[in-house]
């Protein structure tokens, strides 16, 4: 159903994508720092759930629209490749400036709910998901509604997979984050180069 070569790359860029730390990540971790590691799996557990929402529902608006119309399919592969670049060109360019601060909680409500509703309220994600997941979708295939959300899961799965590692290991992790400007920049730099790099060839692949 999916093409095993864009499946391994889809596999490959997906990992890179999760243990790069994002906001996501940076939220898990500032939620275990405040409240402890019960409080870090339910807010991964919370993040895990409005991803799957994001999942569900970019799927069923493309699914409609992209398995009647090569046309729009194309489109939005081609479109999407181009926003991955420029995701790219935005963290290289913002981290350059140190603003990636763990950011502020508020520990009394449920880590749970609040972990859904940030992640289902970030138009950011949506945003991700749609240039994301279409790359590696065979319309040819069919299934386009299946074969998105089984990418979405695995995507979402990995992402809270490494929610979880750092929950684990909260503590060394948090003061190195805080502590090292220089290991943020760089993070930031070579996950832009790697969305970069992931939309450059996706679009170039496609168009031969």
């Amino acid at each position: 159903m999916i093409e095993p070569t864009r499946f391994v790359i889809f596999l490959g860029a997906a990992l890179l994508l999760a243990i790069a730390p994002g906001p996501g990540m940076l939220y898990v971790l500032a939620r275990t720092l405040a409240g402890g590691k019960r409080e870090g799996v339910l807010s991964a557990a919370g993040t895990f759930t409005g991803g799957l929402v994001h999942v569900l529902a970019a799927a069923a608006g493309l699914s409609v629209v992209l398995a009647k119309s090569a046309l729009a399919f194309e489109t939005v592969k081609y479109a999407g490749a181009a926003y991955l670049c420029f995701l790219g060109v935005r963290m290289i360019l913002d981290s350059r400036n140190d603003d990636n601060e763990l950011p502020n909680v508020l520990p009394r409500r449920n880590p749970l709910w609040q972990g859904v509703t940030t992640e289902v309220l970030n138009p950011k994600t949506a945003l991700f998901f749609l240039s994301f997941i279409p790359q590696f979708v065979n319309r040819a295939a069919g299934h386009v509604f299946f074969q998105f959300v089984l990418l979405g899961t695995i995507s979402v799965i990995m992402n809270t997979s490494a929610d979880l590692v750092v929950t684990m290991l909260a503590g060394p992790l948090g003061n190195r984050l805080r502590s090292s400007s220089r290991l943020r920049r760089r993070q930031r730099t070579a996950t832009g180069l790697i969305m970069m790099g992931l939309g450059t060839y996706l679009a170039v692949g496609e168009s031969k």
